[in-house]
């Protein structure tokens, strides 16, 4: 099918505004021109794209597909824009990293003060997502990299990842619990427990019940949540016993206020790792970036 490019670009601008005279306007064109070639990209396509509803412009299912592909392919092309642009040149630019807040704040920070001191105009955009949204984006070409919990079971397809470290998960309890601190516990003592968990769209929520299934244990976290710092605080205060990566707790645990539980059982290891795009080539800022991993 022989479609102009320019009309594909009016058509990403109306959708992405919903407005025929907002898009005319970052066009640079009259909004005619620009319901002219929406009409003629309608009848190249063979269906509609855009239907009015009350006072509203809205996008058809047809038009729906459609964005969902000419927005990746535009985000596509700025990438490439992007590191053309600053191939000679790391005075500015910037880098546009995926991860979760656990991530970034226990593991990330460090790497932000490095290349911020070595390179302070270069931004660095930060989408705090959880892992499985991060490779989503990534795909998409939303961002340049994701640093995120690695999951064997995830389809990384055009991905390619890096593993940089490896973590251990741990169950913690506060000092409601104390009676189990010195005690070896099964994990099907835990039925017997409320259970504090991350919210299911997490890797560390699936990791753990996959955990939990692989010694057919049955457990229904009571309260979940999207944040692990006040995951760490209900449990600090007694309200359940929580399953979290052991860099994140460190000091409460050094501090008394928490401890971990003694499982009879193993519990494996798992990695953060670095993903990128394949199809995607990364900015000389962004190469140096990830090289941040391996001095800190």
């Amino acid at each position: 099918m022989d479609v102009n490019f320019e009309l594909y670009k009016v058509f990403y601008f109306a959708a992405k505004t919903l407005n025929f005279s907002k898009a005319a306007e970052m066009l640079f064109v009259s909004q005619s021109a620009v319901s002219q070639s929406i009409k003629l990209l309608e009848k190249k396509l063979g269906t509609k794209l855009f239907f009015r509803h009350a006072k509203n412009m809205k996008l058809t299912s047809e038009g729906q597909l459609l964005f969902k592909h000419i927005e990746q392919a535009f985000n596509f092309i700025k990438s490439g824009e992007r590191a053309l642009y600053e191939i000679n040149s790391m005075t500015q630019g910037e880098i546009r990293i995926g991860a979760s807040d656990t991530i970034c704040k226990y593991f990330l920070l460090p790497c932000f003060k490095v290349f911020h001191e070595k390179y302070p105009n270069i931004k660095i955009q930060i989408t705090n997502r959880p892992s499985p949204v991060c490779v989503n984006l990534l795909k998409n070409g939303n961002i340049d990299i994701a640093v995120v919990n690695l999951n064997k079971k995830y389809e990384y397809g055009d991905l390619k990842i890096k593993e940089v470290k490896t973590i251990q998960d741990v169950f913690i309890a506060g000092e409601k619990f104390y009676k189990l601190k010195d005690k070896i516990i099964k994990l099907k003592d835990l039925e017997n427990y409320p259970l504090i968990s991350l919210e299911k769209n997490s890797t560390t929520r699936m990791f753990f019940e996959d955990l939990i299934n692989r010694y057919n244990v049955s457990i229904v976290p009571e309260i979940e949540l999207d944040s692990i710092d006040l995951l760490v605080e209900l449990t600090k205060i007694g309200l359940g016993i929580s399953f979290v990566m052991a860099d994140a707790v460190k000091d409460e645990l050094n501090n008394g206020r928490i401890f971990t539980l003694n499982i009879k059982e193993s519990i494996p290891e798992r990695g953060i790792g670095i993903v990128i795009h394949r199809k995607i080539p990364l900015s000389p800022a962004m190469k140096e970036f990830i090289n941040m991993f391996e001095v800190i």
